[in-house]
This record gives C-alpha cells, structure tokens and sequence, in this order.
C-alpha cells in the first residue's frame, strides 16, 4: 500500500473545464473499494455514487474510517482493491482539468505557513480563470480573517476559514469536506453553512461532507450516509428517514409482525431480558402503524446511535 504525497493543495494547481457535460455521469463513483491497515479492514467493500447536486453528510464515529474513504474518493490514498472516479477520471491519473473541478477542505489545515493569507490567495488566483474575488473578498470580511498576518501565526480556526475560503473560491463542481467547521464557533459555522446553501442553490454542486455536530449537518444536508465497521450502512434522504424510520422494543417474537407488515429491519440491538429494540424503515409512500403498535419517531442522534453501533 502506498500513501499519495499531493496535497489539498495540489488538487487546486489546474485549469478549470468549462461545466459541460456534467449532468451525464455520477460526480463521484467508488467500487469495490478495500483497504486495510494491517488486519484492521478500513475499508471493506464500500459501492458508493453521487449524482451533480447532491449534498450528503457522512456520519460516522472516530475510526469509521470516514477520512480514509474521502481521501481515496479524491486519489490521496491508494486501496488495496476496487476503483474510484471523479468525472468519469481514474482518481489515481486525474487530469489537470478535472483537478480544477474540485475543492477539498482537510480535516487538518495543510496551508503554506510561511505565507500570509494574502500571499495564499494571490498565488492560487492564478490558476483559476473562474476565480470569484467578490465571494473571497466578502468572506475574508465577514470572517475577519487578517491579510498579511504569517499563516503559522493563525489560530486554528482562522486557518480552517481560510481553508474554505481558498475551497469555495474557484467554484468547484465536487466540494469534499472533511470536519470542515470542528474548530469554528457557533456564529462561523451558520456563516459556512450559509455559504455552502448558496453555492449549492447557484450551481449545482455536489458536495460530500464529514461531520460530528449533528445539528449542522440537520441544517444542510438533504442526504445522509452512515459509515461503520468500514462499510456504508445507509444513505438516503434525511427527511424521508425520518417519515419512514420508527424505533420499536420487545421480545423477537413481538416484533416480527412489524416486518412482515412491509417494513425492513435496518438494525437490532439486545437490551437484555430478552429484549430487543430496532430501527425499522417503511417504504415510501405507505402508511405506518400507529403509535399503538409501540412506535417511536426516531431524531438524526437516534439513526446514528443505531447505524453506526
């Protein structure tokens, strides 16, 4: 197994392609994907697509293996087996114009300390003929991010803002975020989300994000997938999970007419006494038992406690 040297940076240095064809293929395409550190699989298996325009929340918990899977989706990190594909293009031979239709924001900042932010932002201005200095202008303001301060001497999260200000500049098509608001306050993660609504809205993009703050995720991603055990055990559309999942507790034999009323069995967990409690998913469109039946509406903490057990 080999370990990619480029960086978040290296994915900027390209000239963008015009957003041509861009409806005709998956934005992103993974098969088969592998990976494993020494015995431990990281990645077991995972199949995973996103059409232009989505935007899903990866959830998962600390060693799901989120990170790895994003930094294989973007040819940072090589599997054992399977494929990936962004635009149609091999990750591991990734052309100069497909680079330039991607931004990446890492979970840890991987800036060039010894410039200042304006020295930054100057060199990669270059590359992009789509370089937006209205958005970059508007949100070193509104972040209050320092022009000729040394980017060592930033806090973290003044370097995570300009992460993401350097992301959303050249106006990518796949936006990969990796814990992109951990180190922002309250007010500079609305601000983020605000910015990633807009861009979504205007253009289309596709966006990928991990993320521990359930409550961000809530506010912007019309999909979510789970990751656990190196496998992705769900996605789908936050809002229909939660019209279509119900939570139910009892003896085995109690709840087995659920199932057999139409619905799947999503998980299973044992309580003791003999007791089991699961996570259930209707079809859409049919109408659930009602709350005599001993269901309970689940919230985003009760799918992720569920999913990702």
């Amino acid at each position: 197994m080999s370990t990619h040297t480029l960086s978040s940076a290296g994915l900027q240095l390209a000239t963008p392609l015009a957003s041509q064809s861009v409806a005709l293929s998956p934005a992103f395409q993974v098969q088969g994907l592998h990976l494993n550190y020494g015995r431990q699989a990281v990645l077991d298996g995972i199949d995973w697509q996103l059409m232009p325009g989505q935007v899903v929340g990866l959830l998962g918990r600390n060693g799901a293996g989120k990170t790895t899977l994003l930094e294989s989706l973007l040819g940072l990190r090589d599997p054992q087996r399977g494929t990936a594909q962004v635009f149609g293009c091999d990750v591991r031979a990734l052309d100069d114009a497909t680079r330039a239709r991607i931004g990446y924001v890492p979970q840890q900042s991987d800036l060039f300390e010894q410039f200042t932010t304006t020295q930054l932002l100057a060199y990669f201005r270059t590359f992009y003929p789509r370089w937006n200095d209205a958005l970059v202008e508007g949100l070193m303001s509104r972040w209050e991010l320092p022009r000729d301060k040394p980017i060592a001497k930033l806090s973290g999260g003044q370097q995570q803002r300009l992460s993401i200000v350097r992301a959303l500049a050249h106006g990518p098509d796949l936006l990969v975020l990796d814990e992109p608001v951990a180190a922002l306050d309250p007010l500079g993660r609305r601000d983020f989300l605000r910015e990633l609504v807009e861009l979504v809205l205007d253009r289309g993009t596709t966006v990928v994000f991990s993320t521990h703050i359930l409550s961000d995720l809530e506010r912007v991603a019309f999909n979510v997938a789970f990751m656990a055990r190196g496998q992705l055990a769900l996605q789908a559309p936050l809002d229909g999970l939660m019209d279509q999942c119900r939570l139910a507790q009892g003896q085995p034999m109690e709840l087995a007419p659920l199932e057999q009323r139409g619905a799947t069995v999503l998980s299973r967990r044992a309580l003791g006494d003999g007791q089991e409690r699961w996570l259930l998913q209707w079809p859409e469109g049919q109408v659930l038992p009602d709350a005599a039946a001993g269901l309970q509406r689940v919230q985003l903490e009760d799918l992720f406690e569920e999913l990702t057990a």
